[in-house]
């Protein structure tokens, strides 16, 4: 049997959620149109009758500005050091050098497959030719796949390429769990998927959800959960006027949360302002980073 650590690296919005979520067939990780939305490295279990995958989605390597920032960029440099495998992730509408500059620096001992996403986007910086021409050359670069995470083309052949390189060996896990994060793990990623969905600019950066309650009652499954902002003028934006925008992130949350946990849910949201969370240690450690 196939079994080992697929790690995937690139920059913010290179697509890293959206492939993990295709080569799942699960969402795992919550996906935004937005930079920096994956905060964690969220370890996904794809398991065959002939191979077991531990997939990990990393944040976006970014220069840390923030203590939150360090914190995702410890979540980087762990996946450095335990893949058997690494998925080095590149958008091909944006300027490759960029990536190229972010790869190097990653100096990387594992083999590597080089992914070419959004391979059918219209435009282009260059064609998929001049793409692999350029990445080919790389030290890095072992291998390159095509395809297109959104419309999961070419999912297939990248997990075909990434059995080439897996070592034989029993399963790290048993069973049929697909990650080794709680329940709890996901359900505040998806309220936190809805914050980015329905506020603008700074507001979804600024936030982080803590879940205080998760009880499964005989009908339902009763949550609490708590959205930090950093200022009062932040915490008004999120309930809207009349409590109107907290009650339209808690109806989108609530049907993601239901479709995820096959049950009905009752969702309680409060928002709660904690100044300058994102630099503060003790904050951070409660929020889960």
């Amino acid at each position: 049997m196939k079994v080992g650590f697929v790690n995937i690296f690139g920059k913010p919005n290179a697509g890293k959620s959206t492939l993990l979520n295709a080569m799942m067939g699960e969402k795992m990780a919550i996906v935004s149109h937005k930079v920096q939305t994956t905060r964690h490295r969220i370890k996904a279990i794809l398991n065959e009758k002939d191979y077991q995958i531990i997939f990990s989605d990393t944040p976006g390597i970014i220069e840390p500005k923030y203590k939150l920032h360090e914190k995702m960029m410890q979540a980087v440099k762990g996946s450095l050091e335990d893949a058997d495998v690494a998925l080095l992730m590149v958008d091909s509408t944006e300027d490759p050098e960029e990536a190229d500059k972010i790869f190097e620096k990653l100096r990387l001992k594992v083999p590597t497959i080089l992914v070419l996403n959004k391979a059918d986007a219209e435009k282009k910086v260059k064609s998929i030719t001049e793409l692999k021409a350029f990445f080919s050359k790389k030290s890095y670069c072992k291998e390159i796949v095509v395809l297109s995470a959104l419309h999961k083309t070419g999912i297939s052949d990248l997990i075909k390429s990434i059995l080439n390189y897996l070592p034989e060996g029993a399963p790290y896990f048993e069973g049929d769990d697909l990650s080794d994060l709680p329940t709890k793990f996901f359900v505040s990623e998806l309220i936190r998927e809805k914050i980015f969905e329905l506020f603008q600019e700074e507001l979804p950066y600024h936030s982080a959800v803590l879940i205080r309650e998760f009880r499964e009652k005989t009908t339902l499954i009763k949550i609490t959960a708590d959205i930090i902002v950093q200022r009062e003028t932040q915490k008004g934006i999120i309930i809207g006027e009349g409590g109107s925008m907290i009650k339209k992130l808690g109806t989108l949350a609530r049907q993601d949360i239901e479709a995820f946990l096959d049950s009905k849910v009752f969702l309680e949201l409060f928002v709660k302002v904690r100044a300058k969370w994102r630099d503060n240690d003790t904050y951070l450690k409660e929020y889960g980073y």
